[in-house]
């Protein structure tokens, strides 16, 4: 039962970081970064097993330090990975949890990360604060409990995907466009339920314009307005107080 509530709270973890992750997206600059990653000098090392419901299971982890090298300096330099595992023995699947650190030229950046284990391969998502940006990124690496990570890569060529750093800031919405328009003045040279004809501008007629041109007559004097379109469209429409009788 321990077992699986430890799989509970970790799943929690993992879903409760990605709503986080969806919210707070406004931003004045995002760009790309990447970097590689091993760490296979190990502290603190322990591994257990237990049997579980459906098997047995080994949970573990420890401290592992190696090297980071990116191009972008924040995240190059010496790397420090605390790591907890709970791995099912037979199907050799879990989840890997943890903090990562590097220690680059500008400072600490500090991420925590979870992952989907299997067959000694880990694959998931990273987040970290850096100088004001947020860095968001796909992780992926090697990974044995007794000795490391190897081949590790945050963004580039992991299977998950790139990784993004976001410099908070306010996103400036474009307003969309607004439509031309064109006035008429003139008497109605043609009429139907669909479109209205007058001074030589033809205009669509909308459903909630229908009941009105429905009393327009081919040589009225009419006012109308319409947004300039392929084809133009009606918008209002008025008949002149000095419209010729019929």
């Amino acid at each position: 039962m321990r077992r699986l509530s430890l799989i509970t709270a970790v799943v929690a973890l993992v879903v409760g970081t990605g709503v986080a992750v969806a919210h707070n997206l406004d931003s004045k600059s995002i760009a790309a970064v990447a970097a590689t990653f091993s760490a296979s000098a190990t502290s603190n090392v322990s591994v257990t097993s237990c049997t579980g419901a459906d098997g047995t299971y080994y949970q573990g982890g420890g401290t592992y330090t190696g090297t980071a090298a990116s191009a972008d300096s924040t995240l190059n330099g010496p790397v420090t990975i605390q790591a907890n595992a709970l791995v099912n023995a037979a199907t050799m699947t879990g989840v890997v949890t943890g903090t990562l650190r590097i220690a680059g030229s500008a400072g600490n950046v500090d991420a925590n990360f979870e992952g989907v284990f299997a067959n000694g391969t880990l694959a998931g998502f990273a987040q970290a604060w850096d100088n004001g940006r947020r860095i968001e990124a796909n992780i992926s690496a090697g990974f044995i409990g007794t000795s490391g990570f190897t081949n590790g890569m945050i963004g580039g060529g992991t299977a998950g995907g790139a990784a993004i750093a976001i410099t908070p800031g306010d996103c400036q919405r474009i307003p969309p466009p607004r439509p031309d328009k064109i006035g008429v003045h003139a008497y109605v040279s043609a009429v139907s339920s669909t479109s209205i004809t007058a001074g030589g501008v033809t205009c669509a007629v909308p459903a909630n314009l229908q009941g009105a041109v429905a009393n327009v007559h081919v040589g009225d004097r009419i006012e109308m307005h319409c947004y300039a379109g392929n084809p133009n469209t009606l918008y209002q429409l008025s008949r002149d107080h000095y419209d010729r009788h019929r």
